[in-house]
């Protein structure tokens, strides 16, 4: 299948978006390459969020709803929508993110250029608002498995993995980390992330996770992938977190 018919399946999964929602359904449907579907699993929402939903799909046959009747966390949306995607490309999108308009394009491109599997871009952070920070997350040009341990620089909203060459895949059933978790699970098995270092994505930190809020909770869960998840022994998880907590400061305080 040539790159430019490839379908790419963006996965979202949401709940209680209203306020974000319809922004980064926008950032989608501008999207200058059009060979996507937008698989949306409502996480048992109780705001608007399925309403606007409705009202989107109904203006996009693209735009794919499937609404959980009870509340199961982001991993087991996620995993849902991976069974349902039809895409050579996986790509994800949470609900209160965006993309620049040339972020499928350019990532395709960079992707079939050098035949990768599993890429990631570089993105910018925006207050709850949804104002531009001028704070840049720069995309290193490769991570292994061990450099995953040591810095968790792979923004989710920026990764895209090609099926054909690593398979389907599921992610951990874990209430948060769970993106973490799975970009180990593929690399431990010798697979490399490629970054293209253009800045293709926008983050939102939420008014609970600010750029100078409390990150304990965050290592905390880390913790927990190391040794719980990956097994790792003790001496080994503390030389990772040190590594991990040290470039968590830099990406947040120093990056620009």
């Amino acid at each position: 299948m040539a790159i430019e018919q490839a379908l790419v399946s963006i996965i979202t999964p949401t709940f209680c978006s209203e306020k974000t929602i319809r922004k980064t359904i926008r950032s989608v449907r501008e999207q200058t390459y059009p060979h996507w579907e937008l698989i949306i699993i409502d996480d048992a929402s109780t705001d608007r969020t399925r309403e606007l939903l409705r009202e989107a799909a109904e203006k996009d046959s693209r735009i794919k709803l499937l609404f959980l009747q009870e509340n199961r966390g982001a991993a087991f949306a996620r995993n849902r929508a991976l069974e349902l995607a039809q895409g050579r490309y996986i790509a994800f999108l949470d609900s209160d993110d965006c993309w620049k308009t040339k972020k499928i394009e350019e990532q395709l491109r960079f992707m079939e250029m050098h035949h990768y599997a599993f890429t990631f871009t570089g993105y910018e952070l925006m207050d709850a608002d949804g104002h531009l920070l001028n704070k840049l997350i720069a995309a290193p040009s490769r991570v292994t498995y061990k450099r995953m341990l040591k810095n968790t620089i792979v923004g989710c909203l920026t990764v895209m993995i090609d099926r054909q060459q690593i398979g389907d895949f599921r992610m951990p059933d874990l209430r948060s980390r769970q993106d973490l978790a799975t970009w180990l699970s593929l690399l431990k098995k010798g697979t490399v992330a490629y970054g293209l270092n253009e800045t293709l994505a926008e983050y939102r930190i939420s008014g609970k996770e600010s750029l100078s809020g409390n990150k304990w909770r965050a290592a905390k869960k880390t913790w927990f992938v190391y040794r719980r998840v990956e097994h790792l022994p003790l001496l080994a998880s503390c030389w990772y977190f040190v590594n991990y907590a040290t470039n968590a400061f830099i990406k947040r305080f120093i990056s620009i």
